[in-house]
C-alpha cells in the first residue's frame, strides 16, 4: 500500500482540487503557496505527509511560469517531508505545443517540463488530453492520460442536436474528432489550416467533407485566443453549415478569446474546468463541464492499485 491518500493544490485551480476531494470524500490538504517580495515562490505543507500517497493538483496554466514553479516547489516540499509516493496531477500540460523541433534552433519545451517534474521528485503524472500523444514518452515515470471525450460526448448526446457533423479543427486532431463522431453517430469533416510563423494566428484553407445544411460541431484539445475558432466558423458557414457549435477540453481563453466568442455567430462552446474559468462565468455562450469526478476516480484507482484504463472501457460499454 502507498499509505494514506492526501490531495494538495497550488493556486492555479484550487476549486477543481476541492471538487476532486469532495468526490473522494476527503479534506483538501492544508498548504500555503505564495511569493515573497523578491518574487521567489515559497510553499509549505501544513500537515504530516510522512509515508502518505500524495497527489499535487496544479494545471500549468496562466500565469504559466508561476504555475509551473509552484508545482515543482510543492513536489519538492512533499518529497522532503517524506511522502511515500507523489503524483503530479496536471489537468492542463502547459508548453505542450512545443513538442518537436519544427524550426531550426528551437527547444522542445514539453520535454524540458517533463524532465523538471521528474527531477523535482514526482513518481508519476496524471493529466488530461495532451496536445500531442508523444509527450507521454518524454517522461521516464508512468503517465496516465485521461480524456474528456466521454464527458463531452455525453453532453451532446443529451442535447440531441439533429443533423450533426463533427469537424476536426485541423488534421492533427482528426483521431479525437473521429472518436467523438463515432460516439455521436455523426459524420466527420476536417478543416485544413496552416499556422502563420510563431504568432498566435492560423490560415484556414478549406473544409474536407460535406457540411452543407448541417449543424457543425468543432472539436479541439484547447481554445486559446479564439482566432482559429472564429476562422473555422467563418469557413464552415461559407461551406453551408446551418449552425456551428464548438467543444474543447481546455479553456485557455487568452487575450480576447471570450470577447471573440461573444461577438461571433457560434451557437455555443462547451469546455471543461481543467483550467479555472472564473472569467467566463458571465459568458452566456460558454458551458463548463466539471472534470473533477473523472480525475477523482483516477486518483482513487491509482491509490488502490486498480486499472485507470478500465474507467473508459466501462464507460464505453455503458454507452453502447
Amino acid at each position: 500500500m502507498a499509505g494514506e491518500l492526501k490531495v494538495f493544490s497550488g493556486n492555479t485551480n484550487r476549486p477543481l482540487a476541492q471538487h476532486i476531494c469532495d468526490y473522494l470524500d476527503i479534506p483538501l490538504g492544508q498548504s500555503e503557496v505564495f511569493k515573497f517580495s523578491n518574487e521567489n515562490t515559497f510553499a509549505r505543507i501544513l500537515e504530516n505527509v510522512r509515508e502518505c500517497d500524495v497527489f499535487v493538483v496544479q494545471p500549468i496554466a496562466s500565469p504559466v511560469n508561476d504555475s509551473l514553479m509552484e508545482l515543482l516547489i510543492m513536489i519538492d516540499a512533499v518529497k522532503r517531508a517524506s511522502a511515500r509516493r507523489i503524483t503530479a496531477v496536471v489537468p492542463y500540460y502547459g508548453y505542450g505545443r512545443t513538442d518537436k523541433k519544427d524550426q531550426p534552433r528551437v527547444p522542445i519545451t514539453a520535454r524540458l517540463v517533463a524532465d523538471l517534474i521528474t527531477v523535482a521528485g514526482a513518481h508519476r503524472v496524471l493529466t488530461v488530453d495532451l496536445h500531442a500523444p508523444q509527450i507521454q514518452g518524454f517522461f521516464n515515470i508512468p503517465v496516465d492520460e485521461l480524456t474528456a471525450l466521454p464527458l463531452l460526448a455525453g453532453y451532446w448526446q443529451e442535447k440531441g442536436v439533429d443533423n450533426l457533423v463533427v469537424v476536426a479543427t485541423d488534421v492533427g486532431i482528426t483521431k479525437r474528432a473521429r472518436d467523438l463522431a463515432a460516439r455521436l453517430h455523426a459524420p466527420l469533416a476536417i478543416i485544413e489550416k496552416r499556422r502563420v510563423g510563431n504568432q498566435d494566428a492560423t490560415e484556414t484553407l478549406n473544409v474536407i467533407g460535406d457540411v452543407a445544411g448541417m449543424q457543425a460541431l468543432t472539436v479541439d484539445d484547447e481554445i486559446d485566443t479564439g482566432g482559429s475558432l472564429v476562422s473555422a466558423i467563418e469557413t464552415l458557414q461559407e461551406a453551408g453549415a446551418s449552425e456551428v457549435y464548438a467543444c474543447a477540453t481546455h479553456p485557455v481563453f487568452s487575450g480576447p478569446a471570450i470577447q471573440r466568442i461573444a461577438a461571433c455567430p457560434i451557437k455555443g462552446v462547451v469546455v471543461t474546468d481543467t483550467i479555472s474559468v472564473a472569467k467566463a462565468k458571465d459568458a452566456p455562450k460558454i458551458t463548463v463541464l466539471s472534470i473533477a469526478s473523472l480525475l477523482g476516480e483516477a486518483i482513487r484507482r491509482i491509490h488502490l492499485g486498480l486499472s485507470v484504463g478500465a474507467m473508459f472501457e466501462e464507460k464505453a460499454a455503458v454507452g453502447t
